[in-house]
């Protein structure tokens, strides 16, 4: 029996075993022959040990791809075997099949808890060891199989995080390019309003100022000579009282009695208007703030104060009648450093929009009787910054739009009436030209308050 052994089982001291090979461990020649020659159908190489320390020996150095082990040995017994194995993490996840003679639960249930996949009971059925040997090779391979397949998912799943994260990156890029993009058209939008802001006021102010000098320089001498004119006239009536029958008709005609004294009006009424005049180019000029474009330090009411001229044809109808309420606290305000012409042209798209709202909430007559369209302006300071608020007691506007309002080419306006580009315009010169805040607070029904917040 120990000649066949050696003629058809490798035994411990043979050359290295291939990649896959199953290790017999038994004390018994007998056994392992007949487990050598039953488990060579199944196509792998059989190594064989005796003892509980050579197989421990065997398995560290050469890995079996599964290990048959006989419980009853001199020295170290299967089970100690088995655990010892167990504990290794190299060689934990080895299958362990139990042989023995026994056929108590209880060694079963040991064997088991020691890690063992299976057992095979002695004395041997070839059908059996070769079934139960079968099943726990497929399951080693359906094992191998599967961490193949997971170590590819794996790198599939690192190759698309990373390309997600690329993605995500490149995302971000393209989106401040946008921002970026979308800043810069802002900025040379408000760069060529402020040129084209700067040579129209120059040009009006130029060919509005000749004439209304002219004029009003001749009134002076017009006022003189037809003061001279009714003095004569006075004279003529005095000394020639009954006059000629032509003259006296003429008189009549003309209302010469009504003439002198309405014509100190129409001089007046002349000098108030050319007075008016000058005012509105003067104002044109403080608001444009020709040849001031550099940082310097204004009066911010003054700015507040010029708009509101500008605008002083939307806020009242012709004579006077307010149609527009202008409510002003002012606070004691320090000069501010600023941009004076890009300031007064945050205030101009701020007051703007409260009157186009107020004008549409007007035309429109859906805020109850007793409305009085109204604008409020409030300033105030600490130490440290100045507040300008300005609110309107319009329709409000929803949250989801106050999201959006700070948008470039973002409008609520019917198409022709607004390019979206005021806002946006106004928060990049607080925020980015003079490191302040531009915010919006409002409720629908409510109206709405543009804060305005400027370092001092």
């Amino acid at each position: 029996m120990a000649a066949s052994l050696t003629n058809h089982a490798s035994t411990e001291q043979l050359n290295d075993p291939p990649e896959q090979f199953i290790l017999v461990v038994d004390d018994e020649p007998a056994n392992l022959f007949l487990l050598q020659e039953t488990l060579s159908l199944t196509g792998l190489e059989i190594r064989v040990a005796t003892n509980g320390t050579k197989a421990i020996e065997l398995t560290r150095k050469y890995l079996p791809t599964l290990i048959l082990l006989d419980v009853l040995m001199p020295g170290i017994d299967g089970f100690e075997t088995c655990r010892l194995l167990k504990a290794e993490p190299q060689t934990t996840s080895i299958p362990v099949i139990f042989a023995t003679a026994s056929s108590e639960v209880s060694q079963r249930v040991k064997g088991f808890s020691m890690g063992a996949v299976d057992y095979i009971t002695k004395p041997f059925h070839v059908e059996e060891v070769l079934a139960r040997v079968k099943v726990q090779l497929e399951l080693q391979e359906l094992a191998k199989t599967l961490r193949s397949k997971n170590h590819q998912l794996e790198k599939e799943i690192e190759a698309r995080n990373l390309a997600e994260e690329r993605l995500y990156k490149t995302n971000q890029r393209l989106g401040e390019s946008l921002r970026e993009l979308e800043s810069t058209q802002v900025q040379l939008i408000q760069n060529e309003k402020m040129s084209s802001l700067g040579y129209l006021v120059s040009g009006i102010a130029h060919e509005i100022n000749n004439p209304t000098n002219f004029i009003q320089g001749n009134l002076i001498p017009t006022q003189k000579y037809i003061t001279d004119l009714m003095q004569l006239i006075a004279l003529y009536q005095q000394y020639y009282p009954d006059g000629n029958p032509i003259i006296s008709k003429v008189t009549q005609d003309i209302d010469l009695d009504f003439i002198k004294d309405d014509y100190p009006k129409l001089i007046s009424s002349m000098q108030t208007g050319t007075k008016r005049i000058g005012e509105i180019i003067d104002s044109l000029k403080k608001f444009a703030y020709l040849d001031e474009a550099n940082f310097k330090q204004i009066n911010v009411h003054d700015g507040l104060e010029n708009t509101l001229s500008l605008l002083s044809h939307r806020l009242m109808l012709e004579g006077g009648k307010t149609i527009i309420s202008v409510e002003k606290n002012y606070g004691a305000l320090p000069k501010v450093d600023c941009y004076p012409a890009q300031l007064n042209q945050v205030f101009m798209t701020i007051l703007n929009n409260a009157i186009d709202v107020l004008e549409e909430v007007s035309s429109e007559n859906n805020m109850g009787r007793g409305w009085i369209p109204t604008i409020r302006i409030q300033t105030h300071c600490t130490l440290k910054t100045v507040f300008i608020q300005i609110e309107d007691n319009g329709i409000g506007i929803s949250k989801d739009l106050q999201n959006k309002i700070f948008e470039p080419f973002f409008t609520t306006k019917p198409t022709g009436k607004g390019t979206g580009l005021g806002l946006a315009i106004a928060h990049q010169i607080i925020v980015e030209q003079h490191g302040g805040q531009l915010d919006v607070t409002s409720a629908l029904g409510q109206g709405t308050t543009m804060s305005i917040c400027l370092p001092i």
